[in-house]
């Protein structure tokens, strides 16, 4: 929900924003050039030239941000949100500016004003935005700065609607009343769906919530029309609230809207791109640098006893489909490789695969796979087929996960979630991944399995 003044508040704040952007660059050369006595008589020197060069680079980090809708509808965004938003989009930004300065081989710039300019604009950006958000805070503790909202409806999403705005104070959302059947507990009760038309005719009702519960809904269309005969913006809470995801879309067929209720990021074939380009190349790269460790991994399994090097399983990936997921052979060649989950005592492990997958090195040979396409860097683990038919019954959601691609490891992985764990958080951090899926979270996931996620702690109990 927005303001009225919105518009006019975002365009001031993009301004505000380049500025800053500008004036750190302005500052960094000085500090970098003048007060350090760094590089002198290069292209980032502060000239006429590399001031509008600034310019540009702040149109840059406004159209990045802007991307990523930072300037839109912010009120339900959390000041974390932000500042992530920001570092991704200033450090984006800045990779690209390097990549033109050495395209164009402008090596005479100087290194320190960017490196500097880099950190200055991430601390006045992010400086800025926790400013304004600790004194809006400020504001709405006094009663300024609210959203003053009716909510049309008594019964179950009203209540909870409530409660999610009781537990989001910063927001700065007010409750101006309840209009709908007489439900006890609802305070503070306005009226009936007759005297409706009168509560929206206050001057100080702002913005309407319709939160009618299924029983409710022959009165939908007399709300609806109610709010738009009266100029007042409104929102629905859909009595399938609670099974629909954080981003659906509404895609039109003639007179019928169709939503899709599980619409995400990497079904756009932009970004899907971008994935595919970025697991690409990586894993070419982690093949080519660890290549001398596997072939030492390749001779340590060889060693280890009988059966092959390469552990082949099927595996259940993208769009339900089977593939043969590739993992060094930790075990002994066996019956029940394709229908029982590994122990922290199983005796079906070598003394050499206990340490491979301790450390998670038995899982380096899907990189194959990444390059291949059957899977990706970061995503939903992939399970054996005989579990997928067992969790598609019992699991809500499971089969949710087959939507995007199989992954080395993913945001269930680095919360502890692997192995022997509870499938059902699992899966709710799954479709947690799904629904807010970034390169900057492949990335941040990537890092924390790096340092930190690839230590296998095993469990013995499996909670569902």
């Amino acid at each position: 929900m927005i303001r009225r003044n919105q518009d006019f508040l975002n365009r001031v704040n993009i301004i505000l924003d380049m500025l800053l952007v500008i004036a750190a660059y302005v500052l960094a050369s000085w500090v970098w050039i003048d007060l350090m006595g760094g590089d002198e008589g290069n292209v980032l020197a502060l000239t006429r030239t590399s001031v509008l060069m600034a310019c540009v680079y702040a149109f840059g980090v406004f159209a990045l941000l802007s991307v990523f809708s930072f300037y839109g509808t912010t009120r339900t965004r959390k000041l974390s949100w932000k500042i992530r938003t920001i570092f991704f989009a200033v450090t984006l930004a800045v990779l690209i500016a390097s990549t033109i300065l050495f395209i164009y081989k402008l090596v005479d710039f100087s290194r320190g004003v960017l490196y500097l300019f880099y950190i200055l604009t991430l601390v006045f950006l992010m400086g800025k935005y926790t400013a304004m958000r600790l004194l809006f805070n400020r504001l709405r503790e006094k009663g300024f700065n609210l959203k003053h909202v009716i909510v049309i409806g008594t019964g179950k999403l009203a209540r909870q609607f409530a409660h999610d705005v009781t537990q989001e104070k910063s927001l700065g959302f007010h409750i101006k009343g309840f209009v709908g059947e007489k439900t006890e507990g609802i305070e503070p009760y306005l009226g009936d769906y007759e005297t409706l038309e009168e509560q929206l005719a206050f001057p100080d009702v702002q913005e309407a919530v319709i939160a009618l519960d299924p029983q409710d809904y022959d009165y939908i269309r007399e709300v609806i029309m109610g709010c738009e005969k009266n100029g007042i913006k409104y929102y629905v809470i859909p009595f399938y609230n609670d099974i629909i995801p954080a981003n659906p879309v509404i895609e039109p067929v003639g007179n019928s809207k169709l939503i899709d209720m599980r619409a995400n990021r990497l079904e756009n074939m932009g970004w899907g791109a971008i994935k595919r380009i970025f697991d690409f190349v990586m894993s070419a790269l982690g093949l080519i640098v660890l290549s001398p460790l596997m072939l030492l991994i390749a001779l340590g399994v060889k060693l280890s006893g009988p059966g092959p090097i390469l552990f082949k399983q099927t595996r259940v990936g993208y769009q339900r489909k089977e593939f043969k997921m590739l993992k060094f052979r930790s075990m002994k060649t066996n019956a029940d490789e394709n229908t029982t989950w590994t122990k922290n005592e199983d005796d079906r492990r070598t003394a050499f695969g206990k340490l491979i997958r301790k450390t998670s090195m038995d899982e380096l040979p899907q990189l194959i796979n990444v390059l291949k396409g059957d899977m990706s860097l970061v995503g939903p683990r992939p399970e054996l087929p005989y579990f997928v038919q067992q969790f598609k019954e019992s699991i809500p959601f499971y089969m949710v996960k087959h939507q995007v691609k199989p992954g080395i490891t993913g945001w269930a992985q680095v919360n502890g979630y692997r192995g022997d764990t509870s499938i059902t958080k699992r899966i709710e951090l799954d479709l947690w991944y799904i629904d807010n899926w970034s390169i900057w979270l492949d990335i941040r996931i990537l890092f924390r399995t790096i340092f930190g996620g690839m230590l296998n702690k095993e469990k013995l109990n499996k909670q569902k």
